[in-house]
């Protein structure tokens, strides 16, 4: 293959699209500004720089977090096989030494024949093969260009709220309506509180601990632009009951009258299997948001897919901007790649970085790109980020709600979640075999 891929940004989104088309026979220019520029969060000068945190979550193939890397593992995935080399004690969880990590990670990248390492910043978005891989925390110039070609579609901060599974929510203590029947019945669904438990639950509110912010983070338009929940409780007692928790509107069927305060949940897909706390963003610890949240009687029981969060990242809005391959929809032979595209972790953004290299190979082939099905993670994700009807993106981690549920429907969740992963893999093992390009394990 005479054409050249270039692909900015080494994270781990960069290094795992370098690697799939390195592998492919592609000749890989990879564009990383360290050692030369640090972003604030960055501190070492290797790639995929694990920032946050050494778990990269879950092992077990019951869970969101161990499909989603068994999928990964099927791909060849460069970040899979260094993880595995570097493994810490970590119970159940993958854990690894990160710098040994990105040693080994960079190691790999630098000694492929097909790849040349360039360490420099980049401030303009070349012409040709590229893929963008920059990062939740690119920088301001590369963040200028992508907002050119982006519109209004580059969003600098993740002010996002709870996310919850339909099946846990207690619909024996709550309703569907829209407020003022304006909308389909079943548009949301509501959460109402009398008084006495909305002041229950406004009091813990108001005094739970609030997770601490990185200097980078501080930023005060994060606050004026989406409010956490808690800081406008803060202003007073009934700031939120006439705010995100008014009641207008809305009458209870099972008393005939108007509650004390109403939380109002909004489908987060189509499919209807998730459910976004409506202006509940917040800056609680997780646990503390399960903690206070779990008071509203509705969500006593609630699974939480997504909590809240709030800080600097950049993303694009994927789902008017991307195809479900990853491409740019202006531009074919442009992929975006990691954090930036509204995928949420770190093996979530390598898995984006798979994908965007695998179809950027197909892609310049002349074949058909791949878009994995719906009941693999790495497929609804690259779909959640690319549907056209999600309303208020925001970025999204692997979790089983994400993905098409299992009929006959399975009450228990162990049982449950081990058919959905079984159901994962051989839909992913058919469109490999379907494919016939991607090296089977």
């Amino acid at each position: 293959m005479n054409e050249t891929i270039k692909i900015i940004g080494a994270g781990l989104a960069g290094v795992e699209a370098a690697w799939q088309c390195a592998e492919a026979g592609a000749k890989v220019e990879l564009y990383e500004m360290k050692p030369k520029k640090f972003s604030p969060a960055h501190k070492i000068s290797t790639m995929a720089e694990l920032v946050c945190s050494n778990s990269l979550k879950a092992m077990r193939l019951e869970s969101a977090a161990g499909l989603l890397k068994e999928e990964m593992r099927r791909f060849g995935s460069i970040c899979m096989q260094c993880a595995e080399k570097c493994q810490v004690p970590a119970g159940g969880a993958l854990a690894v030494d990160r710098d040994e990590f990105s040693r080994l990670v960079t190691e790999k990248i630098t000694n492929h024949p097909n790849i040349t390492v360039i360490c420099e910043e980049v401030t303009e978005i070349p012409d040709g093969n590229v893929i963008i891989a920059a990062g939740p925390l690119a920088s301001d110039n590369l963040s200028e260009k992508i907002s050119d070609i982006c519109g209004n579609g580059l969003h600098f901060f993740d002010a996002a709220a709870p996310i919850v599974s339909f099946e846990s929510i207690d619909m024996e203590n709550a309703f569907c309506a829209s407020r003022y029947e304006r909308g389909g019945e079943d548009d949301y669904i509501n959460c109402p509180m009398t008084q006495e438990e909305y002041e229950t639950f406004y009091n813990a509110l108001i005094t739970a601990e609030s997770a601490p912010l990185h200097s980078f983070d501080k930023r005060k338009d994060v606050y004026e632009g989406c409010m956490p929940i808690e800081v406008m409780a803060s202003r007073g007692k009934d700031t939120i009951r006439f705010g995100p928790l008014k009641p207008v509107g809305l009458r209870d069927p099972r008393t005939g009258h108007r509650p004390w305060a109403v939380l109002q949940l909004r489908k987060e897909n189509r499919s209807a299997t998730m459910y976004n706390l409506v202006g509940f963003q917040t800056n609680l610890k997780f646990g503390e948001q399960k903690r206070v949240f779990s008071m509203i009687p509705a969500l006593k029981n609630a699974e939480y897919l997504r909590y809240g969060v709030m800080h600097r990242n950049t993303f694009i809005d994927s789902p008017r901007l991307l195809n479900g391959d990853f491409s740019f929809r202006k531009r074919n032979n442009l992929f975006f790649a990691g954090q930036i595209t509204g995928v949420e972790g770190y093996m979530e953004s390598a898995a984006s970085g798979i994908m965007a290299g695998y179809n950027m190979i197909k892609m310049l082939k002349g074949e058909e790109t791949l878009v994995l099905p719906e009941e693999t993670m790495i497929g609804a994700l690259s779909r959640y980020i690319s549907d056209p009807s999600v309303e208020n993106f925001q970025p999204m981690g692997a979790n089983f709600g994400v993905l098409p549920p299992i009929e006959p429907k399975i009450r228990d969740k162990k049982e449950r979640y081990a058919a959905l992963s079984k159901r994962a893999l051989e839909a992913l093992e058919n469109s490999i075999n379907k494919a016939q390009t991607v090296r089977k394990v």
